[in-house]
Formats: structure tokens, C-alpha cells, sequence
């Protein structure tokens, strides 16, 4: 799973849905995995299947998406322009 999340490139964003069809999990276990051991992954580019972040991360991971030019309108990533893979 983190191989995965190690493979979103600088300014791109994916779900937790997304990671979890790729490696054949479900996006709460993806989820779970990146708030107990992520830290070395680039977990910031992993948000929920509406674009919204969660609360404890969430001042963090848009300042650390925001460096990487992601865009984000109303506290959501707009997934349309930015979405992996896709």
C-alpha cells in the first residue's frame, strides 16, 4: 500500500478508494495504514473520495499540497484537475 501512495507524483492527489482498489484493500484500511505509519510516505497527496481531508491533518496536508501547486477550492483538492491515476 505505500508503494502506492510512494508512487502519486508532486502535484497530483489521490483517494483512499483508489489506493486501496489498487492494492486490493478497502479506503478505511488505506486510511488507517497512513495514520499509523505514513510519515515516510507522501501521505498529504492521499483525501477522501469528495476532495475533503481530515480534520487532524487537514491545516497540514494543505499546506503541503499547496506547496506542490495542488488546487483547492472550498477546503476540498479539486480532484477533476489533479486526480491519480486517471
Amino acid at each position: 500500500m505505500f508503494d502506492a501512495v510512494e508512487e502519486i507524483p508532486p502535484g497530483r492527489v489521490s483517494t483512499y478508494g483508489a489506493i486501496g482498489r489498487l492494492v486490493g484493500v478497502g479506503p478505511r484500511r488505506v486510511a488507517r495504514a497512513l495514520s499509523q505509519g505514513g510519515g515516510a510516505v507522501p501521505w498529504y497527496r492521499v483525501v477522501r473520495a469528495d476532495g475533503s481531508m481530515a480534520e487532524p491533518v487537514r491545516v497540514r496536508q494543505m499546506e503541503l499540497l499547496a506547496a506542490e501547486g495542488v488546487p483547492v477550492r472550498n477546503g476540498k483538492v479539486v480532484l477533476a484537475a489533479v486526480g491519480w491515476p486517471g
